[in-house]
């Protein structure tokens, strides 16, 4: 009997948060409403596809000598391997986009895939900021708040729930710490 009831909890909680993560995904999606908030987070997700973090992986390579030229390998190869993590999961879960199970949705770019767990662009984004943070602390007032603007850009353009992101952020931390630990190995 208790097992049950601690069952019946637990489905309360669950039930709970999603509500709640219901309203936060709504609230932050009526940010569209703002022309130039939308362009902002538009530019963001856009960026955040992989443009900028490549960018600027190439940019520390050529001007951070011998080191940085393995720091960024691995980086890149975390990078692979996050895809294949989110692809992997995304097609195990079938999570369907907000706007698929949600009315009233501001769909304001088009997604890149049809399912939203986990977000590949909050991973990518926490993936390679911890690496570039550690690599090169005096780029952290850059790279923090681009990483924070993707990961706020999926929800508010309507294309991840929090859950989505908050998971990419994780799988994305871990991604880097393994990266970090691989690097302190090689060097």
């Amino acid at each position: 009997m208790s097992m049950f009831i601690r069952s019946l909890r637990v489905t309360s909680i669950l039930h709970r948060y999603l509500h709640w993560e219901q309203v936060v995904m709504y609230r932050l999606n009526h940010v569209n409403a703002i022309r130039g908030l939308r362009r902002l987070f538009a530019i963001s997700s856009r960026l955040g596809d992989g443009i900028a973090w490549y960018a600027l992986a190439a940019l520390i390579a050529v001007f951070g000598g011998h080191d940085a030229w393995l720091a960024m390998a691995v980086m890149l190869i975390s990078a692979g391997l996050g895809l294949a993590i989110y692809a992997s999961i995304k097609h195990l879960t079938a999570r369907p986009r907000p706007q698929m199970a949600h009315d009233g949705l501001v769909l304001s770019v088009a997604p890149l895939d049809k399912y939203s767990f986990p977000s590949g662009h909050t991973l990518h984004a926490a993936n390679f900021a911890i690496q570039i943070i550690v690599f090169a602390p005096h780029l952290a007032w850059l790279v923090i708040p681009f990483a924070l603007s993707v990961a706020l850009s999926r929800m508010v353009l309507g294309l991840h729930y929090l859950s989505d992101v908050l998971v990419g952020a994780l799988i994305g931390g871990m991604l880097a710490g393994l990266s970090l630990w691989a690097l302190s190995g090689l060097t």
